[in-house]
Formats: C-alpha cells, sequence, structure tokens
C-alpha cells in the first residue's frame, strides 16, 4: 500500500492533473487566507510568506506563526508550514518552512523573502530552496523565486499581483520538470471597518485560469467569520478567526468532489517588540 501511495502520489506530480494536485502541491498557507477561498493576493498579515509576498511589509511586529491542514479521505496529503517575520528599518525579513506528504511521498520548502513599502505600494521577493522526495524514485531538488506586490489605491481599495517561480527554474532528475509558474492578480475591498471583500485570478501557464473568491466580517472585534469560493475545482470554504492580545488562531473547512473535506488550523503569537520605525 505504502508503495501504491507513492507512485499515485508521483504519478500526478508528473502528469499535473489539475483537479488533483496539478504539477505540485499548493504552497499557500494561513487558516485566514484558507475561509477565504485562499483568496489572498490582498492580504497583509503574517501567511504572506506563504501567499503574497508583498503582503508582508505590513507587519508591524515580530511574530512566529505555525499552520497545519489534513484531508482525512487523502491519506498522506497533510500539509505543515511555519514562519518568522522580523520587521527592521529597511522592511521586513521572513523566512519560513513548508512540508507536504510523508515518508513515502513529500515537498519540502525552505524559503526566506524580504518586503518593503515604497509609497501605497509594497514589494517583496521570496528565494525557496525546493526539494521533492519519492520512495524508489530518490530526491529531486531547485531552486525558484516569487515576487509580488500589493499597491492601496483608495482607503477601500487595494489591488495585488504575484508571480510563482519567476525564473521558470526546473526540478533536477525526474526528466528535469519544471515546476509551475502561476500569475495571480486581485483587488480588495472593505466597504467598512467590519467587512473585507477579496476576488482574484489565478493563471497556471500550463493550465487553464482559476478564479477564487472571499469575505471576512468582523461579528465582534476580536471575533471574525470567512466564507469563500475558487474554481477548478469548485471548491467551497468557510472560516472562524479569534484574536486574543497577542494570538491569532484561525480555522477553516473547505469540500470539494475530487479531495473531499480539508481542515487547516495556524495560529500566530506577536511578539512584544517592533524594530521598525
Amino acid at each position: 500500500m505504502r508503495i501504491l501511495r507513492g507512485y499515485f502520489y508521483l504519478c500526478v506530480y508528473l502528469s499535473g492533473i489539475q483537479n488533483l494536485l496539478a504539477q505540485s502541491t499548493s504552497t499557500q498557507m494561513g487558516a485566514r487566507a484558507a475561509g477565504m477561498g485562499f483568496a489572498s493576493s490582498t492580504l497583509t498579515d503574517e501567511s504572506a510568506m506563504f501567499n503574497n509576498m508583498g503582503g508582508l511589509a505590513k507587519i508591524a511586529q515580530p511574530s512566529v506563526s505555525f499552520a497545519y491542514e489534513t484531508r482525512p479521505s487523502l491519506t498522506g496529503a497533510n500539509r505543515m508550514a511555519a514562519s518568522i517575520a522580523t520587521p527592521t528599518k529597511a522592511g521586513v525579513f521572513g523566512v519560513s518552512i513548508f512540508k507536504f506528504g510523508d515518508d513515502v511521498y513529500s515537498e519540502q520548502l525552505l524559503s526566506t523573502g524580504f518586503s518593503n513599502t515604497l509609497g501605497n505600494t509594497s514589494l517583496g521577493i521570496k528565494a525557496n530552496y525546493v526539494q521533492y522526495r519519492a520512495e524508489g524514485f530518490g530526491m529531486s531538488n531547485t531552486v525558484s523565486f516569487d515576487f509580488g506586490g500589493i499597491t492601496k489605491i483608495t482607503e477601500q481599495i487595494s489591488i495585488g499581483a504575484y508571480i510563482t517561480n519567476l525564473t521558470q527554474a526546473k526540478l533536477t532528475g525526474l526528466n528535469a520538470t519544471r515546476l509551475p509558474t502561476k500569475l495571480v492578480a486581485g483587488v480588495g475591498f472593505q466597504p467598512n471597518e467590519k467587512t473585507f471583500i477579496t476576488s482574484e485570478i489565478e493563471k497556471d501557464l500550463e493550465y487553464a485560469a482559476s478564479w477564487r473568491s472571499g469575505i471576512e466580517y468582523a461579528v465582534y472585534k476580536k471575533i471574525l467569520v470567512r466564507t469563500g469560493f475558487s474554481t477548478n475545482p469548485n471548491t467551497a470554504y468557510v472560516g472562524i478567526g479569534v484574536r486574543k492580545n497577542k494570538i491569532k488562531f484561525d480555522y477553516a473547512f473547505s469540500f470539494n468532489r475530487y479531495m473531499g473535506t480539508a481542515h487547516q488550523a495556524s495560529a500566530v503569537y506577536l511578539l512584544s517588540s517592533s524594530g521598525k520605525k
């Protein structure tokens, strides 16, 4: 069974089945983003290390964050991530790790990035060391780069865009398979202090475009509810967030007919001091 599962994941990875895992699993993380359908191109929070790197520039306090996602119907398809963000006078620096899979098949990323604000625009760049491993097939690795930015048009409207695998890097071995290159662009609208609405389009160079959209509403100052939807495949999302002093906790639930349900939880701890002036 272990070998069959490893072979399944490898076939998915090599063939790029869009309705399942595409060429590689999504590295988008953070239960806040997940609760809004992963429409994260205009989000400015600690999970920006896994979404639009430009959003990290708005982080005012040093922080550590953790996220974990499980899919009960798909053994070995869990994802986990952790990051550290540190504001300085020059900008915000971040380091993160990401892992998908188990000891039969896995994907790992070790990333470091920098983000800063210039006028009304925040820009960020991230370097990733990417490693894939499949039991019986060995390991493959490469280095890739992501770039993104967010511009605040008005007090209520912002636009964001980012690109993953900017240099179109290829993995060593495994027939030099190219990592997916994706372009994402979206808009965020905050009509009032309690409501945030966002929508975006993602285009993988190899596949048709997909659409994601979500909404976040503050029921109470420290309690937020979310919902969202994405296409290719059609997936529904709901989520909740709690803010308590230096801790942020978020949970999201999603469902699509190909991979069933998914549960993601994430936590952020804000450190006491800020190096950003």
